[in-house]
């Protein structure tokens, strides 16, 4: 999630994060905001077993603790003192710790890569040079080590203004100074579209620094060419077919890949997000996609790639836009593999797939629907996870069971299944199989009754204490009538995070419990209602978060992401939260 507010949506603004326009989801299902607020009129706030003592500090993402330090720390608060919040031009990371630059945008990853000339960009250079705009980081280890492994590293949106020399212009009209922003050349979007996509890199530890070791032998960029198979239940199917791929089954490229994960077998999942902003034209009148587009906000138009790509033109593939808005996985142990996008997880803005293996073996997979008033998801999967067969774990994600939230007011939440032929998803309702459910996600969900969330974001469980942690980043446009017990405030400028525990501990259950964890924002505000510990200090607190993670020892470390002067009077950071 990325906010950068300009004029022209070619600055890539928030356009694609906020979508400012009228609200994409019009169901009646009620909002979170109304069913916090009917169930905390009747409980005080933060009572019984999920009470939580939230001592927050602002560190350095690179300020993690190591597995060891953090198995010692289990029981005990957080040891590393905390930062003075402000803003300034500086990277801070806590006393005792050290801040590296490991890569930037336009560094080598192979032999033959040539070393990054903003004045001589190319596409060819360009995919086999790190990509721009880093949003997911994940790590998989090489044999089990933790000083040698793959960066996985999902490279979410792109910014010409910043990247190309000389397309702004400053003019000057009526006394008024604006920015004017040159089209971009074809040369120039086809770079966009190589800075796009992921970069999978060799890193190994020496002397305590980390290094990249360039030409690793599965060091990889994928991109918004790299050709990918669609698989699961909506390959095939006649929505997905264009005149460049007939078959339905071959889609080329991934982007905006936010958030992600890691497998528990070792391969890399990217979340296709804000697909929205890569489209132009329009359907042709009455076209069957109109509906389904409008509820995913296609097309936006911020990107110019239709200008001189026919896919990315309605008018010109109607069924392009359908191939976007799935889970990629990617083997990262085969650079030569194809990338599947694993259709059985649902098309919608993911923001990202954290999973984990339930008792049974299966795998759990909770994934956000980053929008106002959209949804969160869980996957579980059909068959179970085999730990001594990495064939077997091959296509896990081709078959098994979507879910949506729904919260209810007394303190429980259902998953309720995404699946043809039960409840509403009928041929009634327009539906004529899986495929058709899958493709129109959003609006089987909507047909459900989910619960209408403040944007959610990563959403992370925890195998320390079983718990699911749900990150709701804001909802600006919330009014008062539409806050409910689990989207608690109208205007939600900052944001607030959920636990779930699932019965039983089980996290396949249909069903459990939730609490507010906490309500983000200056609790020194008594406007703006935010809740934490009462052991957080004046430096401690925060808003917007975005990603999340879970140490060996259970503790939940949040990333903010939309933090700022005029927002919090504070840079975003790394809040480190007692569980």
């Amino acid at each position: 999630m990325t906010d950068l507010r300009s004029p022209d949506t070619r600055f890539r603004t928030s356009l694609l994060e906020e979508n400012d326009g009228p609200a994409i989801n019009a169901s009646d299902n009620r909002t979170m905001g109304e069913i916090i607020a009917a169930r905390f009129s009747r409980r005080g706030f933060l009572k019984g077993s999920l009470a939580v003592s939230a001592i927050a500090a602002t560190v350095s993402p690179l300020a993690l603790i190591s597995a060891d330090e953090a198995r010692a720390a289990e029981g005990s608060a957080f040891t590393f003192d905390e930062l003075e919040a402000g803003i300034d031009d500086k990277h801070h990371v806590a006393p005792g710790y050290d801040a590296d630059v490991l890569l930037r945008w336009g560094d080598p990853l192979f032999a033959d890569s040539p070393d990054f000339d903003p004045t001589k960009q190319s596409a060819e250079a360009q995919a086999k040079q790190f990509g721009y705009n880093n949003d997911y980081v994940g790590y998989i280890p090489v044999d089990g080590s933790a000083e040698h492994g793959l960066l996985v590293v999902n490279h979410e949106y792109t910014n010409p203004h910043l990247m190309f020399p000389g397309i702004v212009k400053i003019v000057e009209k009526d006394g008024k100074k604006s920015a004017e922003v040159a089209p971009l050349s074809k040369e120039q979007v086809d770079v966009e579209m190589a800075a796009h996509g992921g970069t999978i890199v060799e890193i190994r530890k020496a002397s305590g620094k980390w290094q990249v070791v360039r030409d690793g032998k599965l060091n990889r960029r994928i991109t918004s060419n790299t050709e990918m198979a669609l698989s699961g239940p909506v390959a095939g199917h006649d929505r997905v077919k264009t005149n460049a791929d007939p078959s339905g089954t071959k889609v080329f490229g991934t982007f905006n890949n936010c958030a992600g994960g890691v497998t528990p077998w070792g391969t890399y999942v990217m979340a296709e997000e804000n697909i929205h902003g890569y489209f132009s034209g329009e359907l042709p009148e009455g076209h069957k996609e109109a509906a389904n587009y409008k509820r995913l906000g296609i097309p936006e138009g911020a990107y110019e790639w239709a200008a001189h790509y026919e896919r990315f033109d309605l008018a010109k593939e109607p069924n392009e836009a359908n191939r976007f808005g799935w889970i990629v996985e990617v083997d990262v142990n085969d650079p030569t593999s194809t990338p599947r996008k694993r259709t059985a997880m649902g098309r919608f803005k993911h923001e990202g797939a954290e999973a984990i293996v339930a008792r049974d073996g299966r795998v759990v997979f909770y994934l956000g629907d980053d929008e106002r008033f959209d949804y969160v998801y869980k996957f579980v999967t059909k068959a179970a996870f085999d730990p001594n067969d990495h064939a077997a774990n091959r296509d896990l994600l081709d078959d098994g069971t979507l879910h949506v939230a729904r919260f209810a007011e007394d303190g429980t939440v259902e998953w309720l299944p995404i699946v043809f032929g039960q409840g509403p998803l009928t041929a009634e309702n327009g539906f004529t199989g899986q495929a058709d459910v899958l493709i129109e996600t959003r609006r089987a969900a909507d047909l459900l009754g989910a619960t209408k969330m403040d944007r959610p974001e990563d959403i992370q469980p925890n195998a320390v204490n079983g718990k699911v942690y749900v990150m709701l980043t804001n909802n600006s446009k919330r009014k008062a009538d539409q806050v409910d017990a689990a989207n608690p405030r109208a205007e939600n400028a900052f944001g607030h995070i959920i636990e779930i525990a699932e019965d039983g501990g089980d996290f396949t259950a249909a069903k459990g419990k939730w609490e507010v964890l906490l309500k983000c924002g200056d609790p020194a505000v008594a406007d703006v209602g935010a809740t934490f510990s009462t052991a957080t200090t004046a430096n401690g607190w925060f808003g917007m978060p975005d990603n999340c993670a879970v140490d060996s020892a259970g503790r939940l470390w949040v990333a903010t992401d939309g933090q700022g002067p005029k927002a919090t009077g504070r840079t975003d950071g790394l809040w480190a939260v007692d569980t």
